[in-house]
């Protein structure tokens, strides 16, 4: 529940605020608007199905592969493109707080449930 309900209020704050984030995290503030917040509408989708899986586990099992390779392949697309320039090392924050830190309890998730084919 503590992804879905994080999800969506960072979802929520990147499509109303954007030019927020891209102060704060060291955007170049004529990136596209629109660009940001849909970014922001995908992270806040997200939030339906971490919601369905808390609720019902066993069920909605198969989701967390969503999530998981989103947390695994987040890191590595920041770090690319911070290498490359086009994205700066301050974005690394938010990397961390949508990705990274959310990483174990994913991996533990789909250890506990995901592992064994659906019936």
């Amino acid at each position: 529940m503590a992804a879905a309900a994080y999800n969506l209020l960072w979802g929520a704050g990147a499509c109303l605020f954007p030019v927020w984030f891209y102060r704060t995290f060291g955007l170049d503030e004529r990136l596209p608007t629109p660009l940001f917040q849909s970014i922001g509408m995908m992270v806040g989708v997200y939030a339906i199905g971490y919601y369905l899986l808390a609720r019902d586990p066993q069920r909605y099992c198969g989701l967390v592969w969503v999530g998981l390779l989103g947390k695994l392949f987040g890191p590595i697309g920041f770090l690319y493109s911070a290498w490359q320039g086009t994205l700066p090392w301050s974005f690394g924050w938010v990397n961390l707080t949508n990705d990274v830190i959310w990483l174990p309890a994913f991996a533990m998730f789909a250890w506990k449930y995901a592992r064994r084919p659906l019936d």
